[in-house]
């Protein structure tokens, strides 16, 4: 049943049949009902960095939107040019407010005739929500489309080959998709190579079985960290309008055009490439402690930034990305929390070249 006008029917859990599908493979699930993990969370982490993992991704929700005026509206909302979104490319999309704070962050693809965003479930409902509320009579209809797909992840060093023997043709770079036998493979961002694979529930079961073969299963945390890892920030609902799109490095990740024309936030934005007055940067560090997005970073007693997102370590403690002054970054001392333990920062698989 559609909900009513100005009601919201949101997706909180998968799809039954794949849930099933997942228990009898071993998943178990966490109480927001994502895969935490599949019996060994620690042998996991630790498989992660060097060999193949697949991973649900039903901890990840979609907005759909459809109808002929569907890319006219989305370009006036967003900071990337949406006509760039085709069905061989995908794009990074920061929606903002007009004081160009990131209110949601977008994995946005194309399938079919429709455009899918993808964000965390948590920030789906008040993301939805307040698109909604600036279609007025533009002809697009936009729905919680979480369920409508079933969505895995392959990373690892030989996972061009994994992929390529249980699906086919892949895309080679970050961003660009490849569409196949009714399965859409996107290229992602990674320090190893790394897809997202979408696509009806039974094609999806074969290719899960058929992956599982070579490749470990793991939960929502393992692929977190290795977002963490490839530097690609996440907005939640607990970190909604705290930074500015730059701050998270999305001009590093083609996440933001500047010759596209206004949109919301678009001002704020704009000003702060071409005047540079860029003061926060996002970097990638490890924490022996444990980190949640929208936990603040301190230095020399101040507060300096706000974690981004984070995920268990192998080698122990979080990993976290963290927007913080540059300032902070250069002298090395910033904590999680004002008295707690100290960042050990990583490189970035991208340059800042402002920085």
């Amino acid at each position: 049943m559609k909900p009513l006008h100005g009601q919201i029917e949101v997706s909180r859990q998968m799809k039954p049949e794949w849930k099933e599908f997942l228990t009898d493979a071993g998943a178990e699930f966490a109480a927001n009902g994502s895969v935490e993990s599949f019996g060994n969370p620690n042998r996991e982490l630790q498989v992660s960095p060097a060999g193949e993992v697949i991973c649900d991704l039903s901890h990840l929700g979609l907005i759909s939107a459809h109808g002929e005026e569907a890319r006219s509206f989305l370009q006036g909302q967003l900071s990337n040019d949406i006509h760039q979104v085709a069905a061989n490319r995908s794009q990074l999309s920061a929606y903002s407010t007009a004081k160009g704070r990131m209110l949601a962050l977008f994995r946005i693809f194309q399938r079919d005739q429709g455009l899918y965003l993808e964000l965390p479930r948590d920030n789906l409902e008040e993301t939805l929500k307040r698109l909604r509320m600036f279609v007025l009579r533009a002809k697009v209809t936009l729905d919680d489309a979480s369920d409508a797909f079933v969505r895995i992840g392959l990373a690892g060093p030989r996972a061009e080959d994994r992929l390529h023997a249980a699906v086919g043709p892949y895309p080679a770079e970050p961003g660009h998709v490849v569409q196949t036998k009714g399965v859409t493979v996107i290229r992602l961002p990674g320090v190893r190579p790394r897809f997202e694979i979408c696509g009806e529930l039974d094609a999806m079961k074969a290719i899960w079985n058929d992956l599982n073969v070579d490749c470990a299963p793991v939960g929502a945390p393992v692929w977190k960290l290795l977002n963490v890892l490839a530097g690609i920030p996440t907005v939640y609902a607990s970190n909604r309008e705290a930074f500015v799109a730059q701050m998270t490095n999305l001009d590093r990740l083609d996440g933001i055009n500047f010759k596209k024309g206004c949109y919301t936030g678009q001002e704020i934005v704009a000003r702060m490439h071409y005047l540079g007055q860029l003061k926060q940067r996002m970097y990638v560090a490890v924490v022996n402690a444990d980190a949640r997005p929208g936990d603040e970073l301190f230095a020399d007693g101040h507060a300096t930034g706000k974690v981004v997102e984070a995920a268990p370590y192998p080698e122990g403690g979080h990993a976290l990305l963290g927007v913080m002054r540059i300032a902070a970054f250069e002298a090395g001392k910033v904590t999680l929390g004002e008295s707690g333990p100290a960042l050990r920062f990583l490189d970035l698989p991208y340059t800042l070249d402002d920085a």
